[in-house]
C-alpha cells in the first residue's frame, strides 16, 4: 500500500513522571536551635494526558514519536517548600481515538470531544517531607517518603471515524463517487475494485443551510471480519457512524443476498452494529429502465427501506438526502 497521510492507528511507549523525593531537612536558624523538622514534599510527576482536537483527522503525527517521557517531579526543600510538578505532556489526537493497553487490549479511555483531557498514564505521586511525621513522641524525624514511580507501557491509539452516515458496500459499488456528488469531498475514483484504501469523510449540505457528515468506508468483502481485505481495519470506523447506508451496484447478480452478505459481515465483527438505523440504496441505476427496476423491487429485502440512485446522472440523489436527514432525525 502506498503511502499516506491518514494513519489510523499507532503503537507508542509512554512513561509518566516520576514523583519528587520528600525532604529530611531541619530547620536551622541563629536565634532558632531546635527549630524542627520543616522538610517540603515532592512535586508529582508530569502526565501523559491525551486532547480531542477536531481539526485533526490522523494520527500521522504520532507516527514516528514512539516514545512518549514526561518530566519528574522536583524534590522538597527545607523552609516547608514543594518540589516542582513535573510537566505534563499534552498529545492532541483527532476525535473518535481509542486508546488500549498494548498487552492486555483492555479500553482505557475514549476521546470524543473537543478540548476534552485524559490522563493516559498518571505521574507518580511526590513523597511526603519529614514535617508530615512529627509528633508528641517523635518531634525531630529523620526521614521522609520516595516519590511514587511513575507508569510505563506500550499503548496503542486507534482512530475510528465519527460521523453521522457510514457507506457500506462491496468495492466498486460507487461508494466514492457518491461521497464526489453529495458532498465537496474529492475521494480516488476509477472503475477497479478497491481503489479506496482509506475512509474519508464529506460535508453534506442540506436545507436551510443544515448538514450531516458522511463517511466513505473501503469496500468489505466477505470474510472481512476475519481481516480479510483489510476488513477488520475498516470495519472499526463504521462502530461510530449514527446510521449506515448500504450500497449494492445495480448490476450485481443478487442484490439482496450481497446485502445478506454486508449485514453478517458486520453481525460477525460487532451485532450492536445491527441496531443502527439502515437504509438500502442500489446504485448505477441509470443502467436501468423502470421495467427493470419493478422486475427488481419485489426481491430486495423486506424490513430495509431502498432507493434506486444514480450518483452519474442525479437520478433520486435529493430524494436520498431527504431519506438520510429523516432517519438522523427520527
Amino acid at each position: 500500500m502506498p503511502d499516506s497521510n491518514f494513519i489510523d492507528y499507532v503503537k507508542i511507549f509512554c512513561s509518566s513522571g516520576n514523583g519528587g523525593k520528600g525532604s529530611t531537612h531541619l530547620r536551622r536558624e541563629k536565634y532558632v536551635p531546635k527549630g524542627g523538622p520543616d522538610g517540603g514534599d515532592g512535586g508529582r510527576g508530569g502526565h501523559i494526558i491525551l486532547k480531542g482536537n477536531k481539526q485533526m483527522w490522523t494520527l500521522i503525527h504520532l507516527k514516528y514519536k514512539k516514545h512518549v517521557k514526561a518530566e519528574a517531579g522536583g524534590d522538597g526543600s527545607g523552609a516547608l517548600k514543594t518540589g516542582a510538578n513535573g510537566k505534563d505532556i499534552i498529545l492532541e489526537v483527532p476525535l473518535g481515538t481509542v486508546a488500549r493497553d498494548a498487552e492486555t487490549n483492555e479500553v482505557i479511555c475514549e476521546v470524543i470531544e473537543d478540548g476534552k483531557e485524559v490522563i493516559l498514564c498518571r505521574g507518580g505521586r511526590g513523597g511526603l517531607g519529614n514535617n508530615n511525621f512529627k509528633s508528641a513522641t517523635n518531634q525531630t524525624p529523620r526521614y521522609a517518603q520516595p516519590g511514587e514511580p511513575g507508569v510505563e507501557g506500550w499503548y496503542i491509539l486507534e482512530l475510528k471515524l465519527l460521523a453521522d452516515v457510514g457507506l457500506v458496500g462491496f468495492p466498486n459499488a460507487g461508494k466514492s463517487t457518491l461521497v464526489s456528488t453529495l458532498s465537496a469531498a474529492k475521494p480516488k475514483i476509477a472503475d477497479y475494485a478497491f481503489t479506496t484504501l482509506e475512509p474519508s469523510l464529506g460535508i453534506v449540505r442540506y436545507r436551510d443551510d443544515r448538514s450531516f457528515v458522511i463517511a466513505d468506508i473501503p469496500g468489505i468483502i466477505e470474510g472481512a471480519h476475519e481481516g480479510k481485505g483489510l476488513g477488520l481495519r475498516f470495519l472499526r470506523h463504521i462502530e461510530r457512524n449514527s446510521m449506515l447506508l448500504f450500497m449494492v451496484p445495480a448490476d450485481s447478480k443478487d442484490i439482496a443476498g450481497e446485502y445478506k452478505i454486508l449485514l453478517k459481515e458486520l453481525k460477525l465483527y460487532n451485532p450492536e452494529l445491527l441496531d443502527k438505523e439502515r437504509i438500502l440504496a442500489i446504485t448505477k441505476c441509470d443502467m436501468l429502465d423502470t421495467e427493470l427496476i419493478e422486475e427488481i423491487k419485489p426481491h430486495l429485502p423486506k424490513k430495509v427501506p431502498y432507493i434506486f440512485i444514480s450518483s452519474i446522472t442525479g437520478q433520486n440523489i435529493p430524494e436520498l438526502k431527504d431519506m438520510l436527514w429523516s432517519a438522523l432525525n427520527s
